[in-house]
């Protein structure tokens, strides 16, 4: 039971916000692809799919993160005790679980059709070399965006067999979105992070972080309205579209607090609602 609970632990399955955070791009990838004319068993059958992907890769994301990151990890309060940094498991035994998690994630994989597996493939250096990034540049939470949100562009491409702008301008919108809540993470650990050394933008930004929340969320809702143009979704998408802007801006941005830690966890958990809101407007955009 003890090993269960270091390997829960590990992957971070006791919070769910991060694999819903990977998941919900999937669902709005393959949302705006599919044709429900043709009934929902397909669509259903592939939201399990992106589903069960998510989990695993994003825990095998985490086991690799804390590997890389295990001496950064025991100088950070929040993340000194995790089994890694603290020594409850060791690299090897670590490195083999993650082995396994992607084993698993590549037969999920195989249900796709070829381009989506080999666009999911090629992703995967960006995937396991995000955390180095936050030693060289100011912008790890940008590069975050592009590795979290290439389900998107997998979504659509399991159902369409091809790439188009559509997709590209939401995704491009995504990486936004991801690079403001990711930025109100950061300010957890802030003091930590500068005396070690490590960058972000939480610190590159720490003195006007609700002007630069605010251009990456206004990015993000104006990619958002295009890929709905874009589409013709009908006007309920646009009440999402509406409801969306007052999550972000007058709940997210207007409580941001930089010295309240707990306050900005919450918000940055609240994503997962966003999530949902948006995949709930395009649903009803496409009735």
């Amino acid at each position: 039971m003890s090993h269960i609970s270091i390997f829960f632990e590990l992957t971070r399955l006791k919070k769910p916000i991060g694999f819903m955070l990977l998941f919900w791009p999937c669902t709005w990838g393959l949302t705006i692809a599919y044709d429900f004319q043709n009934g929902i068993d397909q669509f259903i059958y592939y939201m399990i799919l992106f589903f069960c992907g998510s989990v695993l890769m994003r825990s095998a994301g985490c086991i690799v993160n804390d590997i890389i990151d295990k001496d950064f990890d025991r100088n950070v309060e929040r993340t000194k005790n995790r089994p890694i940094a603290s020594g409850k498991i060791t690299t090897k035994l670590a490195i083999i679980y993650s082995i396994i998690l992607c084993l698993l994630a590549f037969f999920v994989l195989l249900n796709f059709n070829f381009l989506t597996v080999l666009l999911a493939i090629a992703s995967m250096p960006f995937a396991f070399t995000y955390p180095l990034m936050k030693r060289y540049t100011y912008w790890p939470q940008l590069f975050l965006g592009f590795t979290f949100n290439y389900g998107l562009l997998l979504g659509w491409t399991a159902i369409n067999e091809s790439i188009s702008l559509i997709p590209i301008v939401f995704y491009f919108g995504a990486i936004f979105w991801t690079l403001g809540y990711d930025t109100i993470y950061g300010f957890q650990d802030i003091e930590d992070d500068e005396i070690i050394g490590v960058k972000s933008t939480s610190i590159k930004f720490k003195e006007s972080p609700k002007i630069f929340l605010s251009i990456c969320y206004s990015l993000f809702i104006f990619c958002y309205l295009i890929m709905g143009l874009k589409l013709s979704l009908n006007n309920y998408f646009f009440a999402g579209v509406i409801l969306a802007i007052i999550h972000l801006f007058f709940f997210q941005i207007l409580n941001f607090d930089k010295k309240d830690k707990k306050k900005n966890l919450n918000i940055f958990k609240s994503n997962n609602l966003l999530g949902l809101i948006v995949l709930i407007s395009i649903l009803i955009g496409k009735i």
